[in-house]
């Protein structure tokens, strides 16, 4: 390389350097490049994101309208922000939410919760409960739980609830509360006539809860817990409280559908009824869950897809109150009986209608004098006692004019002691009696006239809401057993306490049957009295069995039973110290003279049973003749 070509390289290099040196930024124009670098990559990434949304979102609409979930034309109310709207008056609060536009939780003001530690009971939040409304398109469904409503027209009392369609038609919502527990909602389709066919008049809904516990006793909070139902053109009934039910199959048209615990209901009922061959499931949950049972109603109502007629509905949530709940049906908008009522059982016919017209007449007359809950179980008790008074005197009395006759009847059938002959000893006496003027079976009427009463009673105080957390003496609430030992373990029979007032009420039974046997002993005579001997036996047992029965049941109940059975053994001892036998006797012993001077004068259940006795032997004579021959 010559002196001149290295010359020229050299010079290149040179303007090269100085080229790039002059040319190169300053630091302030690095530092602007820097930044455009950083926007246009966050630009480029937020762009990315936005096309990977948009592409999930269509993916998902594309999923669900392929699955016939929720309509494509409800697109822009798939997606939203769920967010709670609160309906509330003095008596309770509705916690409304709008994704799904329907209750999520409500809750029950002025009455004390589960453990004790607040005024208000929750019914049901959206962890345990949810309803949902479905309406079949011609492509695709409407399923309201998956869409998000938009709020208007909010109060303490209303809110409308709005489902915008992409073709400018809704799904709308409208709730007002009343002034208690009763609640007002629809259901309306606007401008989607097109989404349904011609024909196409039900919406489907499914309505499910887990009901809580709410009291101590679980076993016995759960025998009064269940799915209950009001047919349209008959009278209410239930799915068994005690075995597993799962879409048990309603022939019948129904006013309305509850869910129900012991003292508390949710009922939904339908303007237009719901339709026949609806599914309901009743399934007992497990002690110690916190819950009673699984319920689930799947329904079907009339739905006007032109949207000119709502759907409309009530919910009743609150107390199961006899008188409240009657107040509150008058509220009902619909223009129907509604029976709901009927959410307070009270037994069965005879027994509903003693509770119904006597029983809660007098204890709301009683409570309104200021009375606590168990000094009216007591006065209740003596009230009874003293109307059932002159016919158990009655009784009373007949039965000691038997025993007063024992040893006349000990002479007159001593000859038939063979058993051959008792057929004989049999008429001997129903003709001593008849001529005594005296009813062998007016002894047992003491307790078939105090038998509905109790039966009446067993079903009226386990549902009575206003001994619900009431104390009395040691009993810290009537409304459920009072244990005066616990133990963390369940034995099979007993369960895992001691109940005082079931103790109190078995020991008094002993003493009352003790009692009883004592005074038909008395009047028996022959082989009767040894028959009575195997029947004290069962007698005894009945109040161990008793124990095992009603050891879980409410304490109200097991001490006015307790107080009953002490109130009539008092009355019977008393009887028994009052009567004169030497009078009573001489009493006899006049009509007895005045009867067989007259025979034809006899009259009563004891001439009746001889006369009838009398024929059979006369058929039985006619029979034996006739096979003779």
């Amino acid at each position: 390389m010559n002196r001149d070509t290295l010359t020229g390289l050299v010079l290149m290099v040179i303007a090269f350097l100085v080229f790039s040196w002059w040319t190169q930024p300053s630091a302030e124009d690095i530092e602007n490049q820097r930044k455009q670098d950083s926007i246009a990559a966050v630009a480029r990434d937020a762009a990315e994101k936005q096309q990977l949304k948009q592409a999930e979102k269509a993916a998902a609409e594309a999923e669900a309208a392929a699955k016939g979930d929720t309509t494509a034309l409800f697109h822009a109310a798939l997606n939203g922000k769920a967010t709670p709207v609160v309906l509330k008056n003095e008596k309770v609060e509705l916690t409304l939410s709008t994704k799904g536009g329907t209750i999520e939780k409500a809750v029950v003001k002025g009455f004390l919760n589960a453990d004790n530690s607040q005024n208000d009971v929750t019914l049901f939040d959206g962890e345990t409960q949810n309803m949902n409304f479905m309406l079949a398109g011609k492509q695709d469904n409407i399923i309201t739980r998956d869409l998000y409503f938009t709020p208007t027209d909010v109060s303490d009392s209303t809110v409308t609830m709005t489902a915008q369609a992409a073709n400018g038609g809704c799904i709308v919502m409208a709730y007002r509360l009343g002034k208690d527990y009763m609640l007002h909602f629809s259901l309306q389709a606007k401008g989607l006539g097109g989404m349904f066919a011609p024909n196409y008049n039900e919406m489907d809904i499914e309505w499910s809860d887990m009901a809580r516990q709410q009291e101590k006793g679980f076993t016995f909070e759960n025998r009064y817990s269940t799915l209950t139902y009001k047919e349209k053109n008959g009278g209410t009934d239930y799915l068994s409280e005690t075995s597993e039910k799962i879409d048990e199959k309603i022939d019948e048209q129904l006013n309305w559908v509850a869910f129900k615990n012991q003292f508390f209901s949710a009922a939904l009922i339908a303007k237009d009824d719901f339709a026949a061959n609806s599914l309901m499931t009743s399934i007992p949950q497990e002690k110690g869950t916190g819950f009673l049972k699984k319920f689930n109603a799947k329904l079907k109502t009339a739905f006007d897809p032109t949207g000119a007629k709502p759907s409309e509905f009530e919910m009743y949530l609150g107390p199961n109150d006899f008188r409240l709940i009657k107040e509150v049906e008058e509220q009902s908008t619909f223009g129907k009986d509604l029976d709901l009522e009927q959410l307070v059982y009270l037994g069965w016919p005879l027994f509903r209608i003693i509770n119904r017209w006597f029983t809660i007449y007098v204890f709301d007359w009683l409570t309104s004098w200021g009375f606590s809950m168990g000094v009216v179980l007591i006065l209740i008790t003596l009230l009874l006692k003293a109307i059932t008074f002159p016919m158990v005197k009655k009784s009373y009395m007949s039965s000691a004019k038997m025993r007063v006759l024992k040893p006349k009847l000990d002479e007159a059938t001593k000859q038939f002691d063979k058993p051959e002959d008792q057929m004989q000893k049999q008429q001997a006496m129903m003709q001593l009696y008849s001529q005594y003027g005296v009813s062998p079976l007016s002894g047992c009427l003491p307790m078939l006239i105090q038998m509905p009463i109790w039966i009446a009673m067993f079903n009226f105080v386990p549902n009575a809401i206003q001994l619900r957390r009431q104390s009395f003496l040691w009993i810290d609430d009537l409304s459920t057993y009072d244990p005066i030992v616990e133990w963390g373990t369940n034995i099979w029979g007993i369960g895992d306490h001691l109940s005082l007032t079931c103790i109190l009420f078995c020991v008094s039974n002993i003493l009352y049957s003790y009692m009883t046997m004592r005074q038909q002993k008395d009047q028996m005579v022959g082989a009767q009295a040894e028959q009575m001997k195997m029947m004290q036996w069962m007698m005894y047992l009945m109040p161990l069995m008793f124990f095992f029965m009603f050891n879980d049941y409410s304490s109200g109940l097991n001490f006015y039973y307790f107080i009953s059975l002490f109130f009539s053994a008092a009355i019977m001892w008393t009887l028994r110290k009052t009567t004169n036998d030497a009078k009573l006797l001489a009493i006899l012993e006049a009509r007895y003279k005045e009867n067989k001077a007259n025979p034809k004068k006899q009259s009563g259940l004891a001439a009746r049973l001889q006369a009838m006795q009398k024929q059979a032997e006369e058929l039985q004579r006619q029979r034996n003749q006739g096979m003779k021959k």
